[in-house]
């Protein structure tokens, strides 16, 4: 049982379709593993054992009937606290949703419900899915499991922290400028950031509506194919939802790369500062290479304004969605004031400062006076970021970066200034601004034995590509099967 927390998805899945195994053992193998180290990670802010043992109840009930099994059945999954669940408290990490409990489960939670997937509890987050370093949760800070001292990334880094650790096999995170991919790099496990579009959005607590998009984490890249096969397709509920057809992903994973063109952001590359992540991704591009990719040198012009526009552009439609949390109709409410001192009182002590930070931003970009000069210049500058990767397309498949600048930094290194942590974000923000597909992947660990990641990212609905790619690197330079040192 001890070996639970350490076999892929597939690994369970088929142990508990066959037999050997039943979901409850598996299921109380995680929880009892989460009670242990949640008060070390703070990965968890709600471990849900009544729920997790009830789907597992059902998954057992099932194959004991000899009905046919989903293809997670069995295998617990964490998700992060953005999502709404039925019944389940969903804070954001925020105290203005402290206690909410939705009446309803997100789209991609049905879709894992329906998978037989069984749900162990909601993970920690920048509030509001704000931040880069997962500092900014009303509740706790979450620890990086490769060295409790640094920062597991953000804003999904309890989801990316707790699939590191051996808590969950699989996690679902929210991606709006990274917030998948650089808590994946910085925590040494993949994740993908669909195409804006693949992935409904209905129930995903809003921050960036033309930005957020979910996304699979898992230890390796089949896993997180297999988690993406799961959760994408059409929702009509969602207007953003595209309507076509999803990909083989799992199976994409086989197809090698021969063939492919690789396009290498040289300028990017040769200006970064952390020799190890430099080192790491010539590595990762020489796996490739190996095995019959071909290397491109392209350019992205544009994407040195892409921190500059994200920011612009995210916090104004913050200002806009998070108008609705005014204390009346969710979370706080001040006992006998009128519904403007309530409006007032309640935005100030029930949101964090970085939160508010980004309020007030996107409500000056957004004011009368300023509106063309920022908002609508940023929205500009975007269409050319989208430009230079169609530009870029044209000579190759895939565009390398890495995910981040630097390995995972210390707590509180960056808190001081949010200029410097904004910019943890550089790699991340350009695909994310232009709506495409990328995955992040560990490309090898660092002098200091912290993991670097590798970021692909590839035209809109080829996710398919991604996940050919990025199983070659995990062949040639991941960390399947290694276990973060500071669990030891």
């Amino acid at each position: 049982m001890s070996d639970f927390p350490w076999q892929s998805a597939f690994e369970i899945r088929d142990q508990v379709a066959g037999g050997s195994a039943s979901a409850i053992e598996v299921a109380r193998a995680y929880l009892a593993r989460a009670e242990a180290l949640n008060p070390k990670l703070s990965c968890f802010l709600t471990i849900d054992h009544e729920g997790a043992l009830a789907a597992a109840a059902q998954v057992d009930r099932a194959r004991e009937a000899g009905e046919e099994l989903g293809p997670l059945a069995g295998v617990p999954i964490a998700l992060k606290d953005n999502l709404c669940t039925r019944g389940v408290r969903t804070t954001c990490a925020s105290q203005i949703l402290g206690e909410y409990i939705p009446p309803y489960d997100a789209h991609v939670v049905e879709a894992l419900r329906a998978s037989g997937a069984v749900i162990l509890g909601k993970t920690n987050l920048d509030e509001f899915a704000m931040g880069s370093s997962n500092e900014n949760s009303s509740f706790a800070n979450v620890h990086n499991p490769w060295a409790l001292g640094r920062a597991p990334g953000g804003s999904s880094g309890g989801s990316a922290c707790a699939t590191a650790a051996g808590l969950a096999p699989l996690a679902l995170g929210s991606d709006t400028g990274g917030s998948v991919r650089q808590p994946a790099a910085f925590c040494g496990i993949t994740a993908i950031k669909p195409t804006y579009g693949r992935v409904s959005r209905y129930g995903l607590v809003a921050f960036a509506s033309s930005l957020d998009q979910i996304g699979p984490m898992a230890r390796s890249v089949r896993e997180a194919s297999q988690l993406l096969q799961v959760i994408a397709g059409h929702d009509r509920r969602d207007a953003t939802s595209a309507d076509r057809q999803t990909g083989q992903y799992v199976a994409a994973c086989d197809r090698g790369v021969k063939g492919l063109r690789v396009g290498v952001v040289r300028d990017l590359l040769d200006g970064l500062q952390e020799a190890d992540v430099r080192a790491r991704v010539e590595a990762a591009l020489s796996a490739l290479e190996k095995e019959g990719a071909t290397l491109v040198d392209v350019s992205l012009p544009h994407a040195k304004h892409a921190v500059s526009v994200y920011y612009l552009i995210a916090t104004a439609e913050a200002s806009s969605n998070l108008a609705r949390f005014d204390g009346i109709r969710y979370g706080l409410r001040v006992p006998g004031a009128d519904l403007t001192e309530t409006y007032t009182k309640t935005r100030a002590q029930g949101f964090g400062p970085e939160v508010r930070r980004r309020i007030m931003l996107g409500t000056y970009a957004l004011s009368a006076g300023y509106y063309d000069a920022f908002y609508l210049k940023a929205q500009r500058v975007r269409t050319l970021i989208r430009r230079d990767y169609d530009t870029a397309f044209e000579s190759c498949d895939v565009v390398c970066t890495p995910t981040t600048p630097t390995p995972a930094f210390a707590l509180g290194e960056k808190t001081s200034n949010p200029l410097d942590m904004y910019l943890a974000d550089i790699f991340t923000l350009p695909p994310s601004l232009a709506g495409l597909a990328a995955i992040s992947t560990p490309c090898g660990l660092s002098a200091s034995g912290l993991p670097i990641g590798l970021q692909l990212v590839a035209p809109p609905f080829e996710e398919e590509v991604l996940c050919s790619a990025g199983q070659v690197v995990e062949d040639g330079c991941g960390l399947v099967g290694s276990r973060p040192a500071a669990l030891d």
